[in-house]
Order: structure tokens, then C-alpha cells, then sequence
């Protein structure tokens, strides 16, 4: 009974707090495979989601920030009469975790995403009816406009990626990976001065990666004991190097669109 109490307790603290505070703490090792990553502890990033279409085949990830509201990349091409979010999962083939499937009212995509250079490569999904916050249901929070993360920050993405480019299956267990920030500067200069744009924001080149499956999925960094979004993700090599640096659309560049849409609809 002790434990159950404590446990309601904790749920209760971080609602309070309202977002980025996983009531199973997270265990990241060299913090303290997406590729060469490790499998988190269940429940620990409770914002993950999969979308899936109605075959249960995972495309793509992404992130809750509120009840009703799921963030994901635009390149994702989320259909809402053909996809749905599941929240709550860590074992794929499980058919014992207690997840929530929610059909998806509306996707609304960055009005100027464009998918040549993948600039603003954002979409909001509102749900059609509210998740259940739980110990393994719970928001992340956002980035804010201001926030300006330092280079070398070592954050951390999570999904169901490919663990090998060569593989063509998606791992049964959620993966994640510490990464570090890089610099604007650093990222145009692999990746060239035209390809990142303001509402970019890159990481990794460190022997790690995200991988195809893991797009629309959370980059996350810890502030202030709560997990902030940071980016997206959304792309890199076609082979998924581990030398280069992914990607991920800016949370903060994009945070001013995000709010305006969630309070319009």
C-alpha cells in the first residue's frame, strides 16, 4: 500500500509540475540503438509516442505536450484517417503494457514546411479525445522562444529507429542515445553554409545517431530537473553515419507557431 501511495504521490508532483518529469526516472548511461544506443528503462520517457498505421506498422515517433496534443515532423506525412498515435509503449510486441490508442481530429502542418530542404518540418496532431496521464503518459515540456542550449549540451533522443542501416525492422524495445548540441557553425560546416536554416538545430557526430523510424521523435534536454524539447527529428545521411550530425527541427524557433496553432484550434 506504501508504495502505491508514494507512487500517486509522485504522479501528483509531476503534474503539478505539469510537464518533463518522468514519474520512472530515466537511466542514461555515459550522462550522468536509435544507433549504438541502449533500451530505456520502461516507462522512463513518457512523452514518446508511435505512430502507426491500423496494421501497427511503426513510421514514425513523436511527442506529447498536452492532452490533446501530439508533436511530430512534417515529413511524417500523418494521415489522420489512416494513422493513429499509441502512447505508453516500450515493448512492441507486448500485449500486456497498459498503452492508449488515440485516433488523431486534425493534423496541421507548418504552413511553410518545405519538404526539399525540410525547413520548418513540424506537424501538431490534436487527438480526438484526451489522453490519460499516468506514471508512463506524460507531456514534455517546451522549449521556450528564448532558450538558447550551449553547444557541447548533452541531450538525449529516443524511438524506435532502425538500430543498423542495414536493418529493415524496427527494434522491439524503445532505444535512447545522449548526444551532444552542436554549434550553427559547426553543423553548416559539415552539412554546408545553405542546408541549415535558422529553424534547424543539429547533434551527434559522436559515434551515435538517430535512424529512419525515428523521425518526428523527441531530442530532449534536462533543465532545472524537468526535460525540455529541443528538436524533432528530422534528417541526416541516408545511411544513418554515425560521424555526422542529425538534424532535428528547433523547438524554440518553432515555439511561437506551435502555441498560436494549439490556442486556434
Amino acid at each position: 500500500m506504501t508504495t502505491l501511495w508514494i507512487l500517486s504521490c509522485l504522479a501528483l508532483v509531476g503534474s503539478a509540475l505539469g510537464c518533463g518529469v518522468p514519474t520512472i526516472k530515466p537511466q542514461i548511461s555515459g550522462y550522468n540503438k536509435i544507433v549504438n544506443g541502449e533500451e530505456a528503462v520502461p516507462g522512463s520517457w513518457p512523452w514518446q509516442v508511435s505512430l502507426q498505421d491500423y496494421s501497427g506498422f511503426h513510421f514514425c515517433g513523436g511527442s506529447l505536450i498536452s492532452q490533446y496534443w501530439v508533436v511530430t515532423a512534417a515529413h511524417c506525412g500523418v494521415s489522420p484517417s489512416r494513422h493513429r498515435v499509441i502512447l505508453g509503449e516500450h515493448d512492441r510486441q507486448s500485449n500486456v503494457e497498459q498503452i492508449q490508442v488515440k485516433t488523431i481530429a486534425r493534423a496541421i502542418s507548418h504552413p511553410y514546411y518545405n519538404s526539399q530542404n525540410f525547413n520548418n518540418d513540424i506537424t501538431l496532431l490534436k487527438l480526438s479525445s484526451p489522453v490519460q496521464i499516468t506514471s508512463r503518459v506524460a507531456p514534455v515540456c517546451l522549449a521556450a522562444s528564448s532558450t538558447n542550449v550551449p553547444s557541447g549540451t548533452r541531450c538525449v533522443t529516443t524511438g524506435w529507429g532502425r538500430t543498423e542501416y542495414t536493418s529493415n525492422s524496427s527494434p522491439r524495445y524503445l532505444q535512447q542515445v545522449a548526444l551532444p548540441l552542436l554549434s550553427p557553425a559547426q553543423c553548416r560546416q559539415y552539412w554546408g553554409q545553405n542546408r541549415i536554416s535558422d529553424a534547424m538545430i543539429c547533434a551527434g557526430a559522436s559515434g551515435v545517431s538517430s535512424c529512419q523510424g525515428d523521425s518526428g521523435g523527441p531530442l530532449v534536454c534536462e533543465k532545472s530537473g524537468a526535460w525540455h524539447l529541443v528538436g524533432i527529428v528530422s534528417w541526416g545521411t541516408s545511411n544513418c553515419n554515425v560521424r555526422a550530425p542529425a538534424v532535428y527541427a528547433r523547438v524554440s524557433y518553432l515555439r511561437q507557431w506551435i502555441d498560436q496553432t494549439m490556442a486556434y484550434n
